[in-house]
């Protein structure tokens, strides 16, 4: 295990009144958001729950700012006994846990969006990092203990490290995934969260995968 005093503080690079008008900002977004999608809500909602008839909606705790667990929601796009073995890493759009629905829904980015509501009352921001499980963030923090500098900011729907990292498979990848996170979290501005958001934007319209 690295030793916890030779990394340096990593600071949050917003201001406090950043920080506050972003959350300002989230808040709008997403109730917009949640207003203009809600047909896209409900035909996704009947479509999961058509295939197999069990719940449309997929909550999982996960742990976000200060370190506080908070549960995700998503549309169910993985079969009911999906993790009957325990946790498991999403394996990408071959994945045999997924539902034919839920295939869709990933390739898509569909199944991310009830995580709108998640924005909406504050317990992530529409960028920041993923937020992951308790069970992953021990097994991170045994490799790298700075992890823990972003339980600073809320966890995003998005965050720079999706776009250049993509799903995390494998230790590996998220301890790649937690270098993108570290870099955004000390540059992190309104311009940056723009260009994420954008970039986001264009890589779901485009049908890139990540």
């Amino acid at each position: 295990m690295q030793n916890k005093s030779q990394h340096t503080f990593i600071p949050d690079g917003m201001s406090a009144f950043e920080r506050n008008l972003k959350r300002i900002s989230d808040c709008i977004i997403a109730f917009i958001c949640l207003i203009i999608f809600s047909p896209l809500f409900l035909a996704c909602y009947f479509a999961v729950k058509r295939e197999d008839g069990g719940p449309a909606i997929f909550k999982q705790e996960r742990i976000g700012r200060f370190g506080r667990p908070f549960y995700i929601y998503k549309f169910r796009s993985m079969k009911i006994n999906a993790e009957k073995t325990g946790p498991a890493l999403y394996k990408g759009r071959n994945d045999e846990r997924l539902t034919k629905i839920g295939r869709f829904l990933r390739v898509h980015h569909l199944d991310e969006l009830p995580q709108l509501w998640n924005v909406f009352v504050g317990d992530m921001s529409l960028v920041g990092y993923r937020p992951e499980r308790k069970f992953y963030i021990d097994q991170i923090m045994e490799k790298d203990l700075r992890y823990a500098f972003l339980f600073q900011i809320r966890p995003g729907v998005t965050s720079y490290a999706t776009l250049y990292n993509g799903y995390t498979d494998t230790m590996e990848k998220m301890l790649r995934r937690l270098r993108y996170d570290l870099f955004y979290l000390k540059h992190r501005s309104w311009l940056f969260d723009m260009k994420i958001l954008i970039s986001t934007f264009l890589n779901i319209v485009f049908g890139k995968k990540f």
